[in-house]
């Protein structure tokens, strides 16, 4: 059972103009969200951000560099805010939604800190093929 980390993704909040957060894990899995966002919803951000994040390191190559180094951080922006997408340990991924006007230095750090302050509590092992033989 995982450990319940809203507290953690509400304090992303905290930032003027953060709007919802999210815990992801690198299969796609919902592990947390904050209370500003259903489950629901929640679930169907949490897949989209795991396919983001790996068609962001699928892209990597195109910043030119012969070894382009690991991925930290997908930006995207709306015409009404931004979703911000950081890795938050092995096999997570730490996603925010945030009004245009945010400050993104702000979420940013707000974001670094949270993932750097529970390092392993955001970890999420690989699932394991748990192959049901009938």
């Amino acid at each position: 059972m995982n450990p319940d980390l809203s507290w953690v993704l509400n304090d992303v909040l905290q930032v003027p103009g953060a709007r919802h957060a999210i815990l992801v894990s690198a299969d796609g899995l919902l592990l947390a969200n904050s209370s500003e966002i259903g489950r629901d919803d929640a679930e169907t951000v949490a897949a989209a951000m795991s396919s983001m994040q790996s068609l962001s390191r699928a892209v990597a190559p195109f910043i030119g560099a012969q070894a382009p180094g690991r991925w930290r951080q997908t930006l995207l922006e709306y015409d009404h805010g931004w979703i911000f997408l950081i890795a938050a340990g092995t096999g997570a991924y730490l996603a925010a939604a945030a009004a245009a006007d945010v400050d993104m230095e702000a979420m940013s750090f707000r974001m670094q800190q949270q993932v750097t302050a529970l390092g392993k509590a955001m970890t999420t092992p690989p699932r394991q093929d748990v192959g049901i033989d009938i």
